[in-house]
């Protein structure tokens, strides 16, 4: 990767400044403390509103209407006692109403400014605000091979890589689960395997789901072992439950939503995930689709907080997508980006902590089309100030493929987000005209080597690992390297390193009273 300047070094040398590149590669290659990083989780967004004042109003009182309305049909049994003895009403036709002063109550004493908390404080997620965090999600059913074009069932062991992978990626802020592990039949084998797999993986924030009730107890019990009792879970909790606790449109989902009875009751954070599908299980305008995966979540809340009030829970609007053309899910197009920024907005608009997909490709392989999908999706999310972007790396084939490289790659590309989301810094000391004053008034006519230029070049830019900027001559001198040699190389050399996060007897233990299926 060429440092600042190189393509002019005859420039360089004609100003007798011939030490200035050894300068900035040994000042580049200096580790940065996290303050002044160019880029690091929490950053604020919010610069991009795709919807009006106006336009937000009317889709809040529109998702008041429909959950007054129309409510939510197919509540478990302890469901609808729960959300009755808060003022829901449960109708002669199995559907749960909810009525206004009912939503605004349970909104003023819902959870915000939330912490997902990390095993390694440093990854702490601090959801508040327009903070803006990226990391990984998803249930592909495929390890995506760049190499061989091939798609083949996914792993525990791929799970597992693709954690350890995440763990050394500054820019992915936290690891929810991925894919499926195929190789696990029993289904609550596999649940436990996806939980270890990140746990042993990654010390950053954890999210995962659970198939059956029945197997909540168990993955607490290993959460508890990993944490050193169940006292520290509960002031530290690391793993947050995704649960799609309705089945658009407007259905509770039943087991999904006694799951999520229990985490809370156990002191585990919640996604509330809603995911229709605009077009299919959700209207075909972008609008309406916003307004349906809002009253759902709010219906979420209202459920949240009849259990516990104040129970840590993110908004989880997570609307897709379809192709009209075939109804099939299009999660890299710009109307996915639009409905992603759109749902920001209404988080902001309730204050809560929100989260919904970006970064999600439906090409099959890391290429161009991923790399803008990819791009547009993840920008506009990050603008937008979403807390949690989900799947924003390493997600191919409209959430069926998922590939490793991908996901080194997606590291860079999360860097140059971040960066759009930080903007630019105006301040006396950015607009100060000193620098130019020395350059251009008998200086040498170039910033190159000037001490603005040197201190600037750290924390003011940010430059890709794996992504090339060399010259043609110089690519051409070093042998032509593709994007995905270098994206090879860098996985491999990651995972060499990285072993289990963790303590290697509680991991003995673990792997005594649990079949688990990775090395």
């Amino acid at each position: 990767m060429s440092e600042i300047g190189d393509v002019c070094e005859p420039a360089r040398a004609r100003a007798g400044r011939s030490g200035g590149r050894q300068a900035r590669v040994a000042l580049r290659a200096a580790p940065l403390a996290d303050d002044v990083r160019p880029v690091r989780g929490g950053m604020a967004g919010g610069q991009y509103k795709p919807l009006s004042e106006a336009g937000v109003k009317q889709i809040h009182e529109a998702a008041l209407d429909a959950l007054e309305e129309i409510g939510l049909s197919q509540a478990p049994k302890s469901g609808v006692e729960i959300m009755s003895a808060a003022g829901a009403v449960y109708g002669s036709d199995g559907r749960m109403r909810f009525p206004r002063a009912l939503v605004e109550d349970m909104l003023a004493v819902a959870a915000r400014g939330i912490t997902l908390h990390a095993r390694d404080p440093k990854h702490d997620l601090h959801l508040s605000g327009t903070n803006v965090h990226y990391g990984t999600a998803g249930a592909a059913v495929h390890i995506v091979d760049p190499i061989t074009l091939d798609y083949r069932e996914s792993t525990a062991q791929d799970l597992y890589d693709a954690a350890r992978l995440v763990d050394n990626l500054d820019n992915i802020h936290f690891y929810q689960r991925t894919m499926v592990c195929r190789d696990v039949m029993d289904n609550k084998e596999m649940d436990l395997n996806t939980l270890y797999g990140c746990l042993a993986g990654t010390r950053k924030h954890v999210g995962t789901s659970f198939s059956d009730p029945s197997h909540v107890a168990d993955c607490f019990d290993m959460l508890h072992m990993v944490a050193g009792g169940e006292e520290k879970w509960l002031e530290r909790p690391f793993v947050s439950n995704s649960n799609c606790f309705v089945v658009p449109p407007m259905k509770f989902a039943e087991e999904s939503c006694i799951t999520m009875e229990d985490c809370i009751r156990r002191g585990m954070p919640m996604l509330l995930l809603s995911a229709g599908q605009a077009g299919a299980t959700a209207p075909a305008p972008i609008a309406l689709t916003i307004v349906q995966a809002v009253a759902e979540c709010l219906a979420g809340v209202v459920y949240v907080n009849a259990i516990r009030k104040g129970a840590p829970a993110i908004f989880g609007t997570w609307p897709f997508v379809s192709d009209l053309r075939t109804g099939a899910m299009s999660g890299g197009s710009a109307e996915q980006a639009l409905l992603t920024a759109g749902c920001a907005q209404m988080h902001r608009f309730y204050d809560l902590p929100g989260g919904a997909a970006s970064g999600i490709s439906d090409s099959k392989l890391p290429d161009m089309q991923a790399g803008w999908e990819q791009g547009i999706t993840n920008a506009l999310a990050g603008l937008a100030g979403l807390n949690m972007c989900y799947e924003a790396v390493g997600m191919h084939a409209s959430l069926l493929g998922f590939c490793l490289e991908s996901l080194v790659l997606g590291d860079d590309l999360l860097g140059q987000t971040m960066r759009l989301v930080r903007g630019i810094d105006v301040t006396p000391d950015s607009t100060s005209l000193e620098a130019m004053k020395e350059v251009c008034l008998g200086g040498p006519g170039h910033y190159l080597g000037s001490e603005q230029t040197l201190k600037l070049m750290q924390t003011e830019y940010v430059y890709p690992k794996v992504g090339n900027r060399m010259s043609p001559k110089e690519w051409n001198e070093a042998g032509k390297p593709l994007l995905l040699d270098g994206a090879i190389a860098r996985k491999n050399e990651i995972l060499a390193k990285a072993g289990c996060v963790v303590d290697p007897e509680i991991d003995r233990a673990i792997r005594a009273k649990f079949n688990i299926y990775f090395k």
